[in-house]
């Protein structure tokens, strides 16, 4: 069984953005990550450790549409070029996919999901992809939070965290840390 992680960048209030902001990030504060903060190293630490643990990259339709084609240029990105990509779209086709940044699989469905989460391999990682995260906790799929969140309240945005009417879900701590600039690393398991 392969274990799907969310990682990402979070207000205190849930919302989640990319760390400059950008398309799909309208909101009056989009870019908040890199704005009105102290850059501490340490705190962003959590993305290179990632990489030991990532097997493959997920992404819905318009996070893989955002970062794709910065991502395959990037050199801060360069290990991620020949990992396997999942993007989850019943819309997008075969030649909308982006050349030249490894293999990419298009799953039509949560349960296309599943069925991936219950073969061979390792973890996979989610970046981005607030809707995606949110459909996926709410069909209980997600294994873990890898969170990094500002102490920033946003009152709009994407939010990471669905609002529907479900069960409980419990987290177990793995890891946290808290950085001078206000960051906080918190890693959470599931609890299935």
């Amino acid at each position: 069984m392969r274990d799907l992680v969310y990682t990402g960048f979070l207000s205190l209030d849930g919302v989640v953005d990319s760390p400059g902001g950008g398309p799909g990030e309208e909101h009056r504060s989009g870019g908040w990550v890199v704005k009105d903060l102290e850059f501490v190293p340490e705190a962003f630490a959590l993305k290179g450790e990632e990489l030991a643990d990532t097997t493959a990259l997920m992404f819905g339709r318009r996070s893989y549409q955002a970062f794709a084609p910065v991502w395959r240029d990037s050199d801060d990105h360069a290990d991620y070029r020949e990992l396997p990509k999942y993007v989850v779209s019943s819309g997008l086709t075969d030649d909308a996919l982006v050349d030249g940044w490894g293999p990419t699989t298009i799953l039509r469905s949560t349960e296309d999901v599943a069925a991936l989460k219950r073969g061979e391999g390792g973890a996979i990682f989610i970046h981005g992809s607030a809707e995606l995260a949110r459909r996926l906790s709410d069909a209980g799929l997600l294994d873990r939070y890898h969170l990094l969140v500002f102490p920033v309240l946003l009152g709009a945005g994407k939010s990471l965290f669905s609002a529907a009417d479900r069960d409980k879900q419990m987290l177990r701590l793995r890891e946290s840390a808290a950085y001078p600039n206000g960051v906080l690393k918190l890693i959470y398991d599931v609890v299935h």
